[in-house]
């Protein structure tokens, strides 16, 4: 017996050294894109909505870190689904605004406008890391056969290319009741799965969870890449009857269908958040949710009863309200429940985030404008190194501008997209009149009301020397934007 010590070390130091030698098998986390589209930030519950119950996005913030400062590289849906796929700023590469209906009805330009093939996407990253990968919802990243999911990096897509859609066939396609010739055609467009046309009878926000579900069921026993951008709630106005009755009690019929669709949203999201609980992956997956811009709130935006209190501005301006966003980054298990981040955070880092999670070495070459996003959002000491706070995000659309670093603001911005009109003059977003260069304290008026420029021109000076250095990075569109809707001719509020 006195030879038993003897021996259990010895069988310990063998086990041990075998654990050693033997690789490492943990699993790399799945990754779940959640994105809405046109939602405003005061719309969800974690952000105090009272009239539209968001219980299933909320229970998502409460598992995981809530970034109040969340943000988007673009004001309007196609560039920032751009930058959220590559992980650049999308004006690196001239896909500064929307395909328009020239890149979405055919004719010559239909090749040539979309996310440039050059561009690896977040599917091509992971699926070269072991990942499966799929797509659901709305491409809007052009409509050319090259520039289809299924050839970007998912190995499923299940969805439309354009940039608005009927949401069940029937539907009204109008973008904005009231005003002439705005049912545009990408209003009605095929239903893809991989490359066949298929026919989609159910409602289309229902039909996508339904899909996004599927996936996942299909999937659970390998890592994957679940990307599920929703059309919802963006125009055309389309609710299902049964979600529309919930709300009978809300007068403006905008807002109460806003209402319905917002209610569907957050059912399907409900319903992807359980499909991962029920398949035993709660903390082994990693989920983003966020919208696409800010909610539009002006007529030429395609309004669609969205509210962006306490923010000023609308979808489509540089101001807050067309580029902070709801943002949620969850991870049971790695990421603490119910953290809320104030810290500024952009959906380019969703990128770099995920491959960082998934063990990827980021290469420099890939020139990622993104950062790792989870040392900070789970609090870790050092986590926040020297510098930086330094971090300044930066945004270009046309003549619009803005750069935040810290709490500090500079802003040139449509005052279409504003609020500052009494009534939109239908003026192209190129020839928009812009506004002088504007400078808010973010932290101290976070509806930008208070311009310090003339108090502070220090301040404009170095930001203004920052977002220049930037833009001399940057390339030239590489096509313009045409009018998003026609000069309206129907009665405006």
């Amino acid at each position: 017996m006195r030879y038993f010590p003897l021996f259990t070390r010895f069988a310990a130091a063998l086990l041990f050294a075998v654990a050693a030698a033997t690789p490492c098998t943990a699993r790399q986390p799945n990754v779940v894109i959640l994105l809405a589209d046109d939602l405003g930030y005061a719309d969800v519950g974690f952000h105090g909505c009272r009239d539209i119950p968001t219980p299933h996005i909320d229970a998502l913030a409460a598992s995981g870190v809530r970034c109040t400062s969340g943000y988007v590289s673009a004001a309007y849906c196609s560039p920032t689904r751009a930058g959220l796929i590559t992980g650049r700023y999308q004006q690196r590469f001239g896909h500064e605004y929307n395909p328009g209906a020239r890149g979405e009805t055919g004719g010559d330009l239909l090749e040539s406008i979309g996310l440039p093939v050059s561009e690896r996407t977040i599917a091509d990253r992971l699926r070269e890391a072991g990942y499966v990968t799929g797509m659901v919802g709305k491409s809007h990243l052009g409509m050319a056969t090259k520039y289809r999911p299924n050839l970007r990096g998912f190995d499923e897509f299940f969805g439309f290319l354009g940039g608005a859609m009927v949401y069940r066939p029937g539907m009204d396609p109008t973008i904005i009741p009231g005003l002439e010739t705005t049912a545009l055609p990408m209003a009605s467009q095929p239903i893809y799965r991989g490359d066949d046309i298929v026919e989609e009878p159910e409602y289309l926000t229902d039909a996508f969870a339904r899909e996004a579900v599927s996936f996942i069921d299909r999937h659970r026993d390998r890592p994957f890449l679940l990307y599920l951008a929703f059309n919802a709630v963006h125009t055309p106005m389309n609710a299902t009857e049964d979600r529309l009755a919930r709300f009978a009690s809300i007068a403006d019929p905008e807002r109460r269908t806003y209402a319905a669709m917002t209610v569907a949203l957050d059912d399907a999201v409900g319903r992807v958040v359980e499909a991962v609980r029920k398949a035993g992956l709660e903390r082994d997956t990693l989920i983003f949710f966020l919208s696409d811009n800010g909610g539009p709130t002006v007529l030429r935006a395609a309004r669609n009863g969205s509210v962006n209190t306490p923010l000023r501005g609308s979808k489509q301006g540089m101001l807050e309200g067309g580029i902070r966003v709801p943002f949620v980054v969850s991870w049971p298990g790695r990421l603490p429940a119910g953290r809320v981040h104030d810290g500024p955070v952009i959906q380019l880092d969703i990128m770099t985030t995920a491959l960082a999670a998934a063990g990827v070495e980021i290469r420099p070459e890939w020139k990622l404008d993104g950062i790792d996003l989870l040392p900070r959002l789970a609090g870790e000491a050092g986590a926040t190194p020297a510098g930086a706070a330094d971090r300044a995000l930066y945004w270009r659309m046309g003549r619009q501008m803005a750069v935040r670093q810290g709490d500090w603001k500079l802003v040139r911005y449509a005052v279409s997209f504003s609020g500052e009109l009494a009534k939109d003059d239908g003026t192209p977003l190129t020839s928009a009149a812009v506004s002088p260069p504007r400078l808010y304290d973010l932290g101290h008026d976070i509806g930008e009301s208070n311009d310090l420029a003339a108090s502070h021109p220090e301040k404009v000076a170095e930001l203004q020397q920052r977002w220049d250095r930037w833009n001399g990075t940057l390339v030239e569109p590489l096509w313009m934007p045409e009018p998003l809707l026609p000069a309206p001719t129907g009665k405006q509020p």
